[in-house]
């Protein structure tokens, strides 16, 4: 009855210049040998069979993509227009009911670091249990490690059983002061893995998600070009999660990242004694807590630290580690064939 729902669409902005359009970030090997994509499914082994993963991306990654996981072809659901994830999610779950009217699903990102794939394991099991047990949308909440300002958190309420707990509210992206104070509260970084029957979550979908509802008929009707262009795009956390009173939290016991900038990979990433990541080849000498990546060229350091140097797809990015996350107001400001890297 388990299947699984991968979440593969991308823009390829964040990790400028090596990630493109044609090639966003879950498509790179930024946390080892192989891209977080190829992880992803080899890290649902023994949880999941690998003809029940379903994978939701636009048509300008599926053959990547169909290349890269070496899945079942039906298994790809191709979305005509991005929507964002409440609909992308809802089509999925749909999909699995159609294939198992028992489907219960488990979501996930193909974009994210793992430290442990076992205990990834354990808590995706836990959560799958505690959405049939308790007839809830499950999410999975991760102790924090820092005030992260870039990340949802989850304020956990009473408990269910041993290991689940309802949700008291979720607080979205908080300024650094009210992440410190959420972790004394005890709040969860929402990690955005996901369990759930089909049933529940299309049944508080009909409750709560008046942005998406109305076009769930044109499933049922085989019309999915219909279904997207009757939707309004939003995401699965405020579109229902945030509104629903079903929703449960179980704690994940392993180490998570979404990689979501440059100075991400300081965290995923080996270092050397100075706190420099090394990616392809570089020189370092009296600097330190620098990322490098050099697709082509050995890179050559001397002297400086807190920097951030890739060399990629004919470009050459040079920025203080610090301003990693402000790349989208960088690539607004560059010119276009500055900016635009083909392939």
């Amino acid at each position: 009855m388990r299947w699984a729902v991968l979440l593969a669409g991308g823009s390829g902005t964040r990790f400028w210049p090596l990630s493109t359009p044609q090639t966003p970030k879950h498509l790179l090997p930024l946390s080892g040998a192989i891209s977080t994509a190829e992880e992803a499914v080899e890290r649902l082994a023994g949880l999941i069979p690998r003809e029940r993963v379903l994978v939701v991306a636009g048509e300008l990654l599926a053959g990547r993509l169909r290349a890269l996981l070496k899945l079942p072809a039906d298994n790809f659901l191709i979305e005509p227009q991005p929507a964002s994830t409440a609909p992308a999610l809802i089509w999925a779950t749909w999909e699995a009911r159609r294939r198992d009217p028992d489907a219960e699903v488990l979501s996930l990102h193909a974009d994210w670091a793992v430290g442990d794939a076992s205990a990834f394991r354990r808590t995706a099991d836990d959560a799958l249990r505690t959405a049939g047990a308790h007839d809830r949308l499950v999410t999975v909440g991760i102790v924090p490690s820092r005030p992260e300002t870039g990340y949802g958190y989850i304020v956990p309420g009473a408990p269910l059983d041993e290991g689940a707990r309802t949700v008291a509210r979720f607080s979205e992206k908080p300024d650094a002061a009210t992440a410190l104070d959420l972790m004394a509260a005890g709040a969860l970084w929402n990690s955005g893995l996901f369990a759930w029957t089909a049933g529940r979550l299309l049944a508080e979908v009909a409750r709560h998600t008046p942005e998406v509802a109305p076009a769930v008929p044109r499933l049922e009707a085989d019309d999915v070009p219909g279904f997207f262009r009757g939707v309004t795009p939003i995401s699965i956390d405020v579109g229902l999660l945030e509104r629903s009173g079903a929703v449960a939290v179980v704690t994940g016991t392993f180490a998570w990242d979404d990689v979501g900038t440059w100075q991400a990979l300081a965290r995923v990433r080996p270092k050397d004694p100075s706190g420099n990541v090394v990616v392809g080849i570089g020189v370092l000498q009296d600097s330190h807590d620098c990322i490098v990546w050099s697709d082509r060229d050995p890179v050559v350091l001397c002297g400086v630290q807190d920097l951030v140097v890739v060399q990629a797809n004919g470009r050459i990015l040079v920025m203080p580690t610090d301003r990693a996350a402000t790349m989208k107001q960088l690539l607004d400001a560059l010119p276009p064939e500055i900016r635009d890297i083909d392939g």
